[in-house]
């Protein structure tokens, strides 16, 4: 599953960027890059935009392999939901490892990568766990 979150969609794109200030007449900047702080960060809706599918997709993708998984597993009941909130939160930990913990250059808060595609990816989990389960168990 975690092959999933650092192949899918390349990196995540930093939705804050350096501001160009402190420029002097030679073209030579003033500040040195570890004097960047915050306030001198701007902030970029499209590739915020653009990381917030990334997290979509996976969490989707994620939620399928899981339900079939879980389907194929023989899981019913309460055990197949624990199963989906494993692989949400195992999902949410590969996402902040694949940001390298600076969870706020790529996105403007943390339940942007924690609860985001949550309950969509329940939906896609519930469905194919029950597909899974049938084909196997049942039929």
């Amino acid at each position: 599953m975690m092959v999933c979150i650092f192949f899918l969609q390349g990196l995540f794109i930093q939705a804050y960027e350096e501001v160009m200030a402190g420029h002097n007449d030679s073209g030579v900047s003033e500040k040195k890059a570890s004097d960047v702080t915050k306030d001198d960060l701007t902030f970029s809706a499209e590739n915020l935009q653009s990381n917030m599918k990334v997290i979509y997709y996976s969490r989707t993708f994620l939620s399928i392999i899981g339900g079939v998984i879980a389907g194929i597993l023989g899981f019913t009941g309460l055990t197949g939901f624990v199963f989906y909130f494993l692989v949400m939160a195992f999902a949410s930990v590969g996402l902040i490892a694949k940001a390298k913990c600076s969870i706020h250059l790529y996105f403007d808060s943390w339940n942007r990568v924690v609860l985001d595609g949550f309950v969509g990816g329940l939906m896609s989990f519930v469905l194919f766990w029950t597909f899974a389960y049938d084909i196997v168990h049942i039929f």
